[in-house]
């Protein structure tokens, strides 16, 4: 009996408990200090407030300068609303993270900061959100047309790139190792990821509330996936959960109906820092590209479907996904929670898989929504037919 026991049965049972331990521990959170447990908490949560006080606040300043989104066209607000409202997300992030600073400077020791915490690439993550936030401006006071606002997006990717941030590797779809990237490779897919992660959060930049939900439940979930034990990025973590503790606080005010709109300022800021924060650890790129599958596969369409008609690629029409979902006669509230409920399956999709698993989901999700798309097409009126006015703005 006890031979039986022993015998390659007993042992192949043995080697399956090991391996399905191995991946519980490799799925769950590494546990974290309380000092670092109140930093992630206390950064979110005073982020939320500072942009719940600043957005008001903004949203003024910007009544006063005349940067007022006016209704007309494709814009059927009821009246003018503030443009660069997302200007206090940014606000609200860099305040919290140099309060944070300052006093741990002030304590001269690690008091608020944690040493696993702390990180030179806060240097560089600055520099982008400082890049990002002044595109944006300039964007939303000068009302910049489609091609300077991509050069303009250009030239913050450059920067980044030139600072040093680079995607070097990514994780082999096909394998368990990664793919080494080589060095002009490298800077190209790094400047396309994020000039790529901006274009996808503007184009669903068309309902309110829906960029700044999206974006906010991205960050939250790179903060999650960040303290994973095959990622440790307790940096990371700080930085996307002050992120997502902003963006919940501005949207407050920019959620159906939107009292203040995120404007470029809000968009180039939040875009460019999920771009930058999934590249340190690029574990986390492949599970950006499934948490934000929503934008940047209804981008993939958008451009794919101007082409082909022969449009130009940044000419606005109705044809994004959440327009065929009001088509099909979804109200606005309820486009944008459904829009939620599928960011929030994609994320925790991407937080309970790894990175060949993430590709691959990915992979299907383009599959999926490729046929959702068609089929919202045949029972919603062409995106032409309800409203021409939109083919007057073709140019480019």
């Amino acid at each position: 009996m006890d031979a039986a026991v022993a015998g390659p049965p007993a042992q192949r049972l043995g080697r399956l408990e090991a391996r399905l331990e191995r991946r519980l521990h490799r799925r769950s959170i590494v546990p974290v200090t309380p000092m670092t447990a109140l930093l992630y908490v206390g950064s979110a949560v005073l982020a939320f407030v500072l942009a719940a006080a600043i957005t008001p606040l903004v949203a003024r300043v910007a009544e006063s300068l005349g940067l007022m989104d006016i209704p007309g066209g494709r814009k059927n607000h009821p009246r003018p609303i503030a443009r660069p409202g997302g200007l206090a997300i940014a606000l609200a992030f860099g305040l919290t993270i140099l309060l944070f600073w300052l006093v741990d400077r002030y304590a001269g020791r690690p008091f608020l900061i944690p040493e696993e915490v702390r990180s030179p690439r806060f240097t560089l993550t600055a520099l982008a959100a400082a890049l990002g936030m002044t595109v944006g401006i300039l964007d939303d006071a000068l009302d910049l047309r489609a091609r300077w606002q991509f050069l303009g997006l250009a030239v913050v990717a450059f920067v980044i790139v030139a600072a040093g941030i680079r995607i070097d590797f990514v994780d082999d779809p096909f394998g368990s190792g990664v793919i080494q990237l080589a060095f002009p490779l490298a800077v190209a897919f790094t400047a396309f990821w994020i000039v790529g992660m901006n274009v996808a959060l503007n184009f669903i930049d068309g309902l309110d509330g829906l960029a700044a939900g999206v974006a906010a439940i991205a960050a939250a979930t790179l903060g999650a996936i960040a303290l994973l034990p095959q990622v440790q990025e307790p940096f990371v973590a700080w930085m996307s959960f002050s992120l997502a503790g902003a963006i919940a606080g501005f949207l407050l005010f920019n959620f159906h109906p939107a009292r203040v709109f995120m404007g470029s300022a809000g968009v180039v800021f939040v875009g460019t820092m999920l771009g930058v924060l999934s590249i340190f650890g690029t574990a986390k790129v492949a599970a950006a590209l499934l948490v934000l599958g929503v934008p940047i596969i209804d981008t993939f369409y958008v451009l794919v479907r101007r082409v082909v008609q022969g449009q130009p690629p940044f000419a606005p029409d109705r044809g994004h996904f959440h327009h065929r979902l009001l088509d099909v006669g979804l109200s606005h509230r309820q486009a944008v929670l459904l829009i939620y409920a599928l960011t929030l399956g994609f994320g925790t999709l991407a937080f309970l898989t790894s990175g060949r698993t993430q590709a691959l989901a990915f992979v299907g999700a383009v599959l999926l929504f490729g046929v959702a798309v068609v089929v919202l097409a045949q029972r919603a009126p062409k995106a032409e037919e309800l409203d021409p006015a939109l083919y007057a703005e073709k140019e480019v």
